[in-house]
C-alpha cells in the first residue's frame, strides 16, 4: 500500500465485516472474557487447525470463525502498514475491542 491509501476507509470496511461475522457467530463484543478467548484462538495454531478441519467438514460456523480470524489479521496488517507511513489507523468500537483483546493475548502468549 502506498502513501495515498485510504486507511480510514479500509478500517471501516474491515470493521463492518468483523461486525457481520460477529453477528453470525453470536459474539457479544462487550463480554471481555468471550472476546479474549476469541483473540487467543485467533493468535494460536488452534485457530488455523480449526479452519482446516472446518473446510473438510464444510462447517459453516467454523468457516465464519476462520474468516473472522483472517479479518483480524488484516486489521493488524492495516494498522502496521499505516504506522509505517506515520499514520495512526483505527476503526470504531468493535475494532478497538478486538484490537485490545488481540494485543493483550499476544502479550500473555509472549509472557508464557
Amino acid at each position: 500500500m502506498g502513501l495515498f491509501e485510504h486507511y480510514h476507509e479500509e478500517a471501516e470496511a474491515i470493521e463492518k465485516e468483523i461486525e457481520r461475522k460477529g453477528v453470525a457467530l453470536g459474539i457479544d463484543w462487550s463480554d471481555e472474557v468471550q472476546v479474549r478467548a476469541l483473540a487467543r484462538e485467533a493468535l494460536t495454531d488452534a485457530g488455523h487447525q480449526a479452519h482446516l478441519a472446518a473446510q473438510q467438514r464444510d462447517d459453516r460456523e467454523a468457516l465464519t470463525r476462520a474468516e473472522l480470524f483472517g479479518l483480524a489479521a488484516l486489521m493488524l496488517k492495516t494498522m502496521e502498514q499505516s504506522a509505517q507511513e506515520d499514520m495512526h489507523t483505527h476503526g470504531g468500537p468493535i475494532w478497538k475491542t478486538l484490537g485490545r483483546a488481540l494485543w493483550r493475548e499476544a502479550q500473555d502468549l509472549k509472557a508464557g
